[in-house]
């Protein structure tokens, strides 16, 4: 891909940027030169190579779900002030 100050100046504007001439022009050279290092990583083999996402391997850590009894109403309510009509009384909302 080429870059030129054109495509610079259309990303910029897509971007809200205001670059100026020497903004343009430098980031003109630093997109080619990130383009170029991108084409050399894709000259190397990786065929071979196994997918590499989690440096260790990733285990489900939780516990089984097994169903129990529920707190009734009067229990959840039981060890707090503010309660109003079977429900938790919070602070208004404005």
């Amino acid at each position: 891909m080429n870059i030129d100050p054109n495509l610079i100046k259309k990303i910029a504007s897509v971007s809200r940027l205001n670059l100026t001439d020497k903004e343009t022009e430098k980031f003109t050279s630093d997109l080619q030169n990130i383009l170029d290092a991108f084409k050399k990583l894709d000259e190397v083999d990786v065929s071979n190579i196994p997918t590499a996402i989690h440096p260790i391997d990733v285990k489900n850590i939780t516990r089984d779900d097994i169903p129990k009894k529920c707190l009734s109403n009067e229990e959840a309510l039981e060890n707090t002030t503010l309660k109003k009509d079977g429900f938790f009384k919070g602070p208004r909302s404005v």
